[in-house]
């Protein structure tokens, strides 16, 4: 059984015991419960596809911590102009552990 999700603009394909990472769920810990409501596909012994959501399914999960990702540096230049820049970010994320896929009916 699995289900696709949209959650922070992006969209996953996630099973049961999954670890996602997702943009920063504000007001959130470790151990804290978190739930999806919209679910856009549930495939178990059918396909369900919502019209944008599935009615009545939503996905729960647990959140393992709270994080900063990787570092992107960046580089701007403007060629004949003596223009450089350098710039440097680090997203937060949250990591969630899928516990339950819920599709009623």
């Amino acid at each position: 059984m699995y289900a696709i999700i949209k959650t922070s603009g992006r969209q996953f394909k996630v099973s049961e015991n999954d670890i996602i990472s997702v943009n920063r769920i504000a007001d959130v810990d470790a151990g804290d419960k978190v739930e999806f409501g919209e679910v856009l596909l549930v495939v178990d012994s059918d396909v369900r596809v919502g019209t944008p959501f599935v009615e009545g399914a939503k996905v729960e999960g647990e959140v393992i911590k709270n994080y900063r990702g990787k570092k992107i540096n960046g580089y701007i230049y403007k060629p004949k102009k003596d223009y450089h820049k350098k710039y440097g970010h680090r997203q937060d994320l949250t990591a969630v552990k899928i516990s339950r896929i819920a599709a009623q009916g």
